[in-house]
């Protein structure tokens, strides 16, 4: 029996993120009375939380994985991202109603109670369908790795990035002589590039949209530069607060100065920097997977890691990856179906980067028609200085952490906080944080031991 395509395709696109298989419970499941696709004997049960362009690759790839491999029938079921996502997953597994294969950010990992809602790889099958450790970055593999166990298997990893635009800097002396962005090593020579761009921009335009009144996006750019200067966060036992609260004001005056030069006007909020973008302002500060987005605005532009301001190159950085929804009675040629989907896409992740994800798996980078793509090309040195959330239950992608200190930089960026006192904001919030339980296995990340 042939499956739906182009309409598919569309309807997935359309919803933009809603659920797909089913709006309540566990209605993307199916039922084990499905019926296989045509020659296959057995089922992959697949559940993602791509929608848009992502949700279009995935299903490009995945077509590719079903013509490769007639005997799986791979039954994927794309779900609301955020929170709801992670909370449907998590019942699943609790409730042994878990999907075959499952998608986390990577930075959520240490939080789903690895061992307990999460089964760990087996790596020796992963081997057999040509995935290896030493395919990966060597810091990559091991923010997937729990209690000496692996418990992700990285897909990609995703930045945070500095677009420009070729022909407002070209126009200001900013491009250099193979066409890229001259390169900053310090916040004056930031700075200073920004004025030189200010002055060849159109009136009406900002000259760096940054997201000032994000959360989420706030939070990123400080941890970005918060590494750039060397600072951590806990000790290696997660029992200790070392957040350095004269460095966190470092980066809070940095982000500051942004409005108070006026380079960012913070009456532009959201996604009004990359809509100024298009339109001809300089700079905007985006994720990797804007780079559709401005592919199809048709404007020539680039893109590079986050500027190192203070000295060292560190660009926040998540990672996709695939994970195994606890099974009771996980095994045989299912579980085994799942290790060999998994380990086809990672190993097939041309079309992934077509979103602007840097591929987790090493070799592809090497690749002629990796090295064609632009920008991926131009940024792809992010895999090697990767700005992360610690490794703790209440971090990752949209976590707890985001939530409770990323509007504490906001309040410092748009000025109704003075950055010291921001500083000290955060660090008090870091030591609460540390002494809350895990919802999912009730202990805190000293509690955790060595997985945290």
């Amino acid at each position: 029996m042939e499956r739906p395509g182009l309409d598919r395709r569309h309807f997935l696109a359309g919803l933009s993120g809603l659920t797909v298989a089913g709006s309540l419970g566990f209605a993307a499941l199916g039922t084990g009375a499905d019926a296989l696709a045509s020659g296959a004997d057995t089922r992959v049960r697949y559940w993602n939380l791509f929608s848009g362009g992502d949700g279009y690759n995935m299903i490009a790839m995945l077509d590719a994985f079903r013509r490769a491999n007639p005997g799986i029938d791979v039954k994927d079921s794309t779900l609301q991202w955020g929170s709801p996502f992670y909370t449907k997953l998590a019942m699943a597994a609790a409730g042994n109603r878990a999907p075959d294969l499952g998608v986390m950010h990577l930075g959520r990992v240490t939080g789903f109670s690895p061992g307990r809602l999460l089964d760990p790889w087996d790596t020796g099958l992963l081997a057999k369908y040509g995935v290896r450790e030493a395919d990966f970055n060597p810091e990559l593999w091991k923010r997937a790795v729990v209690g000496g166990e692996l418990y992700a298997l990285p897909l990609d990893i995703h930045v945070q990035l500095c677009f420009y635009r070729k022909d407002v800097l070209e126009k200001a002396g900013l491009l250099g002589a193979d066409g890229r962005m001259v390169p900053v090593t310090s916040a004056d020579e930031w700075f200073g590039v920004l004025k030189e761009a200010r002055g060849a921009t159109k009136k009406g335009l900002q000259t760096l949209g940054m997201w000032s009144s994000d959360q989420n996006f706030q939070w990123w750019f400080f941890v970005a530069f918060y590494t750039q200067l060397g600072g951590t966060w806990f000790d290696d036992d997660a029992a200790e607060v070392t957040f350095d609260t004269d460095k966190a004001t470092r980066v809070l005056e940095f982000l500051r100065r942004h409005l108070t030069e006026g380079y960012v006007d913070p009456g532009f909020a959201g996604g009004a920097g990359a809509e100024q973008f298009v339109n001809g302002g300089p700079f905007v500060w985006e994720g990797n997977w804007s780079v559709p987005v401005f592919d199809g605005a048709e404007i020539e532009y680039g893109a590079t890691p986050l500027p190192p301001v203070f000295g060292k190159q560190a660009t926040h950085a998540e990672s996709h990856a695939f994970v195994l929804p606890h099974q009771s009675g996980r095994g045989g040629d299912t579980n085994e179906g799942a290790h060999r989907l998994a380990a086809h896409i990672v190993r097939h992740a041309r079309q992934w980067a077509a979103g602007g994800h840097i591929p987790a798996y090493t070799p592809t980078l090497s690749t002629a028609a990796y090295k064609e793509l632009e920008p991926q090309s131009e940024y792809v040195s992010a895999m090697d200085h990767q700005a992360t959330e610690p490794k703790v239950w209440f971090a990752g992608s949209t976590g707890i952490l985001a939530q409770r200190v990323g509007p504490i930089v906001v309040s410092s960026t748009l000025g109704s906080a003075r950055p010291d006192a921001a500083a000290r904001s955060m660090r008090s919030t870091l030591a609460g944080l540390l002494t809350t339980k895990n919802p999912m296995d009730g202990r805190t990340a000293a509690q955790k031991g060595a997985a945290a």
